[in-house]
């Protein structure tokens, strides 16, 4: 009998671990690889800046299963491992340990990476980024005992989640922006007010439209940020967060076609027979919104890898989600669902003020996105009045008396 070529997966994140179970549960028993190229079980993200960054989590946390999971369900899991190239033609992925896998079929769930900031002095010891599970163990070290001065640059959602934690750990802490608020570009001027009263509030000195012009520090040691606006802020620690870039190397060498992403169809094949794409690193086409997408957050990766499975398995797939994200700040809870548009125009259930509302992004009558803060429950109505696309009248969506499922129906 030939021996099977195995299901390679490429990628330690949440979507190739749930890609690898879901192989599983639907029946897939021939060989399966997951490659991850860090030294450690497969995890997610969220604890990152979360709960584990915060203390209130173990690191374990984070890991999608435990270690005795990949043996139990007879995932040879490649940890420390990286893929150096791929051959799309001959089914052939090599690893940098040198050895060639072949494969009949392939996941790239290789996800992304932290974009650098290419300023002067931007290798000083204590300038820090938070992507990976070593990321947060220096900057739970770092934060931990409070007593520092940490300077954030960039208030995007990681920026102001490690703004958060530095606060409550008890460390004075100052965020630096280049946009007029926080998550402007996201969530527009309006909520992104909200969220520069919520870190003021919480003793952040946040300086808007201000940009970082070098790092400067002795001894090899960062001491203080340069900015247009300021010749020395102190910082005994850096955290930069300024967005992501997924990691397309691998397919772009191949020749598969890479555009903000590795390019998908609806059922998340990649333009090379027998390879998929999954999580950050994935541009899916999306039926609802009928334009390639690429998200990074976590429910992207928890769906979009078992998505991305059944159809390795030949299922049909049509991968077409509500993009989805939650964050959790000081005493704020939120989720956000959606994407808003550029033009779209905002409407509020309740006051922003008073810390409990709903946020409606709108573009020609249709809620195209929505934000609740400290509202609960109400993911499912607010994500299928996104879905219906027709008109909802702005009283009733403000209107606190009117049930959003009646809207939704």
């Amino acid at each position: 009998m030939p021996v099977q070529e195995p299901f390679v997966i490429v990628g330690g994140g949440l979507a190739g671990a749930k890609a690898a179970e879901t192989l599983r549960s639907e029946g897939f028993d021939g060989p399966l690889v997951l490659v991850a190229e860090e030294p450690e079980l497969p995890y997610e993200r969220p604890p990152l800046s979360k709960g584990y960054l915060l203390g209130k989590s173990p690191r374990a946390s984070a890991q999608v299963h435990d270690a005795g999971w990949y043996g139990t369900h007879d995932v040879d899991l490649r940890a420390g491992v990286g893929a150096t190239s791929l051959d799309p033609g001959a089914h052939r992925l090599t690893l940098d340990t040198g050895e060639e896998l072949g494969y009949a079929k392939l996941l790239l769930a290789t996800g992304s990476s932290a974009r650098r900031l290419p300023v002067p002095g931007a290798d000083l010891d204590g300038v820090r980024y938070l992507r990976t599970l070593a990321d947060s163990d220096r900057l739970v070290a770092d934060l931990s005992g409070g007593g520092r001065t940490v300077l954030v640059v960039g208030a995007g959602w990681i920026g102001l989640e490690v703004a958060a934690a530095a606060r409550q750990h008890g460390n004075a802490v100052t965020v630096v922006e280049p946009q007029p608020t926080p998550l402007h570009a996201v969530l527009g001027p309006e909520m992104g007010k909200v969220f520069a009263r919520l870190h003021r509030g919480h003793g952040v000195d946040l300086f808007t439209d201000t940009t970082v012009r070098e790092f400067r520090g002795t001894g090899g040691r960062v001491e203080a940020v340069v900015t247009d606006g300021h010749a020395g802020l102190p910082a005994d620690v850096v955290v930069v967060g300024i967005g992501a870039v997924p990691n397309t190397g691998l397919a772009a060498a191949a020749g598969l076609d890479v555009d903000n992403g590795i390019v998908t169809d609806h059922s998340l094949r990649t333009s090379a027979p027998d390879v998929f794409a999954a999580g950050d690193v994935a541009s899916a086409f999306s039926p609802l919104y009928g334009r390639y997408v690429r998200v990074e957050h976590w429910a992207n990766a928890l769906n979009q890898g078992p998505a991305a499975a059944r159809s390795m398995l030949g299922q049909e797939v049509t991968y077409d989600r509500v993009p989805y994200f939650y964050t959790d700040q000081y005493d704020l809870g939120m989720e956000y669902s959606g994407l808003a548009g550029p033009g779209a125009t905002v409407v509020c259930r309740g006051a922003p003020e008073s810390g409990e509302f709903i946020a409606f992004w709108m573009e020609e009558g249709r809620v195209t996105a929505g934000m609740n803060v400290n509202v609960w429950d109400v993911t499912g109505p607010i994500q299928q009045l996104i879905r219906m696309r027709r008109q909802v009248p702005v009283a009733s969506l403000t209107d606190p008396g009117t049930p959003l499922e009646r809207l939704a129906s």
